[in-house]
Parts: C-alpha cells; sequence; structure tokens
C-alpha cells in the first residue's frame, strides 16, 4: 500500500496521511462522538473524513491545511448522519443515541449527564461551537475555519450558547 505524502511547509516537514491519522484521528472520533452519541458512527465520519483527504489532496490548494480539511470534513459528515436520522424520525419517533455500555452509563456523573442533555437541546451551531471551542480545545480561528464562519460568529455564538447553556442547567436544578 501506497502513502501519500502531503508537504505541510518546506519538504523537509513532510507529513503523510498516515501521520495525520495517528496524531489526529482519536480527537476527531471524540469531537464526533459528541457530536453523534455512538462510537461506531463516529469512527465512520472520521474514516470518510480521511478517505476524502486522501483522495483530493493533490489538488489541495494549501496542503498545510490539511488538518482543517480534516475538521471540516468531519464536522460536515456528521451534520450529514444528524440530517438522515431525523428523517426516519419523523415517521418513527425520535432518535435515541444508544449507550455505550452498561458500566460507562453508571460511571457518568449526574453532572456530565445533565451538561451534556442541556447540549443536545443548544441548537446545531451553538452545539458545535462549544464542542470546538472547549471540547477540541481549539481557538476561535481554528473554531472559524473548521466551521465554514467568520470569527466574529465563532465569538457571538459562543457568547449566546454559554448564555443558553448557564439557563438549560439552571433550570434542572
Amino acid at each position: 500500500m501506497r502513502v501519500e505524502t502531503l508537504y505541510l511547509g518546506r519538504p523537509e516537514h513532510a507529513e503523510t496521511v498516515g501521520d495525520l491519522y495517528a496524531n489526529h484521528a482519536l480527537g476527531l472520533t471524540r469531537l464526533a462522538l459528541v457530536i453523534l452519541g455512538d462510537r461506531e458512527s463516529a469512527e465512520d465520519v472520521v474514516q470518510d473524513a480521511f478517505l476524502g483527504l486522501h483522495r483530493r489532496f493533490r489538488g489541495l490548494r494549501d496542503p498545510a491545511k490539511a488538518l482543517v480539511y480534516l475538521r471540516s470534513a468531519v464536522l460536515n459528515n456528521a451534520r450529514s448522519v444528524l440530517r438522515r436520522r431525523r428523517l426516519p424520525s419523523w415517521f418513527a419517533g425520535t432518535y435515541e443515541p444508544p449507550v455505550w455500555s452498561a458500566e460507562s452509563a453508571a460511571m457518568l456523573g449526574d453532572e456530565r449527564r445533565a451538561v451534556m442533555e442541556a447540549l443536545r437541546c443548544l441548537p446545531t451551531r451553538q452545539r458545535e461551537v462549544l464542542l470546538l471551542r472547549f471540547y477540541a480545545d481549539l481557538s476561535e480561528e481554528e473554531t472559524a475555519q473548521a466551521m465554514g464562519v467568520g470569527r466574529g460568529t465563532v465569538k457571538s455564538t459562543t457568547h449566546r450558547a454559554l448564555g443558553a447553556l448557564g439557563r438549560l442547567l439552571e433550570e434542572e436544578r
């Protein structure tokens, strides 16, 4: 199997798609897991993103932004999965994500569960901006690039999302 090489900056800083996978797949999978709620779908979304990068890396205008491409692809693929899940729910009730395991469900603290439930109640854009900023620990600029919006939009959406999240958590007390 041939591994393609991305030249990030200078040729001496060559990074392969395999290196990107080794360094970032786990974090991207965690991000997708929080958005989607089940591990299998999260892994599929990340695999699709890396496959898309592998197919298109020669056409990237700026190969140094391969990680930005991957984050955007994971977000877009996760959005598509959520849209597909909603379609059957119009006919058969709402979609409930599977519990990862009986042990993990029992170990989740009440506080963490409340935050996750409150996050699911937020609009999609607000949920995504909070996950990218605070779960994936991206800067405002990186979040803006991943979401395909301006930095000001990230700032204002973060502010609104934190306020809404606080109100939702106060209601539960």
